[in-house]
């Protein structure tokens, strides 16, 4: 029997990026076994749940208004996760402020729809759109304690067209998420040794896509 290797995924929402992650990884073979994705929500009533479902992966639901305090919550998560030593954690749509509780004791990446460091926090699709600015974007970082503020593991550019509603927007972040998500996922367990095809010259990323230095 192969050796599961666990993937985390931490999701508050309807879990589009949590989908593509499964459809990417989950069941799928590595050099220490075979990926199982474990997705984790704060809500019990998430749509992500029954796509999880659908898939037949485990998901854990703690809800965070049952805790008194923010670290309350963050321990418990900690705790939650510790339990299936992943390999990696992954923030999809992830809607909480995490304390150092969770930030000092956990690795995790985080996927953010603006071209960071711009836009941090809440609503950041519709401030890009309305800042005048001809580009949005996405990127993926490393979770700190500072929102947002951690080591940029990937970016990507999307246009602000003239004739865009936030809406039109909207729906091309979205489908940048879709790619570059699972693309450094992807990136950061070759650099693991959990799959072929890892190579240092080529580990740095530009506009999404790795590129040699």
């Amino acid at each position: 029997m192969d050796c599961a290797v666990n993937l985390v995924v931490l999701f508050s929402g309807e879990g589009t990026n949590l989908e593509r992650l499964i459809q990417r990884f989950d069941k799928r073979p590595c050099r220490a076994g075979r990926i199982k994705v474990v997705a984790v929500t704060n809500r019990p009533d998430a749509g992500g749940i029954a796509r999880a479902a659908r898939y037949g992966v485990r998901c854990e639901i703690l809800d965070h208004r049952r805790f008194k305090s923010r670290e309350a919550f963050d321990a418990a998560l900690v705790e939650t996760i510790a339990a299936y030593r992943p390999v990696l954690v992954v923030m999809a749509g992830f809607m909480r402020i995490l304390t150092p509780v969770f930030t000092e004791k956990v690795e995790a990446i985080n996927l953010h729809p603006s071209l960071l460091p711009l836009f941090k926090g809440a609503n950041a699709i519709a401030r890009s759109f309305e800042s005048g600015m001809k580009v949005g974007g996405v990127t993926v970082h490393r979770v700190v304690t500072e929102v947002d503020g951690g080591e940029i593991l990937a970016q990507r550019c999307v246009p602000i067209l003239s004739e865009d509603t936030l809406a039109d927007f909207e729906a091309r972040i979205h489908a940048v998420e879709y790619e570059i998500l699972p693309d450094t996922v992807e990136r950061l367990l070759k650099e693991r040794g959990l799959f072929d095809g890892f190579d240092a010259k080529t580990s740095t990323v530009n506009g999404g896509r790795a590129q040699s230095s």
